[in-house]
């Protein structure tokens, strides 16, 4: 009977669905087995909420911390390469988008784009995630995206731009500066994208 109940946690991708679902689906396995999945998908949910918040809340702290340490460190110093040059730091403060696209627009243009632009997208993307089934590596992409998007929300109303340090690339062949927060929202879309076109996708988003 028990096993039974946690097999339930994995017949479908979405939590949500699998509240939904559990009755129709369930409900001539007896008294017993609904008592025991009663208890068993509240824990599951908020099991998986608190895991997503740790997700957001390091994310958040990780970018912040880096940009500290990269403001302290990395200031006035030549660039500093690491595995044949594969790898470099290098401090910048980036009054643009990601890869620093949009730095030279006006200031009024960079407020409407990256301040009150951003933060509508961001208001958008919590509230389909509240309101929306979604597949567990799409929820976990728009986790990832809110917390990047949401870190350089922060820097550019608090200081007016964002501080990238990283820069990667073999040869001619380089990346921008960015930082991690832009790497989260990079990896959200790519895990959004690639579960919401994954082959196999169903009708109801799982």
């Amino acid at each position: 009977m028990i096993g039974d109940a946690q097999t339930l946690l994995t017949w479908r991708p979405s939590i949500r669905v699998q509240a939904r679902d559990f009755r129709r689906r369930f409900s001539g396995r007896g008294p017993e087995f609904a008592r025991i999945c009663d208890s068993v998908m509240p824990m599951a949910t908020w099991g998986a909420r608190l895991t997503l918040l740790a997700i957001v809340i390091l994310t958040i702290g990780c970018d912040q911390v880096s940009k500290r340490v990269a403001s302290t460190h990395l200031v006035d110093l030549p660039r500093i390469s690491y595995l044949g040059d594969a790898v470099r730091l290098q401090y910048a403060e980036n009054r643009g988008a990601f890869l620093s696209l949009g730095a030279d627009l006006p200031r009024w243009a960079r407020t409407a784009l990256f301040i009150v632009g951003t933060s509508l997208v961001l208001v958008g993307c919590a509230v389909s995630l509240f309101t929306q089934s979604w597949p567990p590596l799409a929820v976990l992409g728009i986790c990832l995206y809110l917390a990047g998007g949401a870190s350089n929300l922060a820097d550019r109303v608090a200081d007016g731009h964002v501080i990238d340090f990283l820069n990667i690339g073999l040869g001619p062949l380089r990346t921008g500066i960015f930082n991690i927060a832009d790497m989260a929202v990079m990896a959200g879309v790519t895990l959004f994208l690639f579960a919401y076109f994954r082959p196999g996708r169903s009708a109801d988003g799982t």
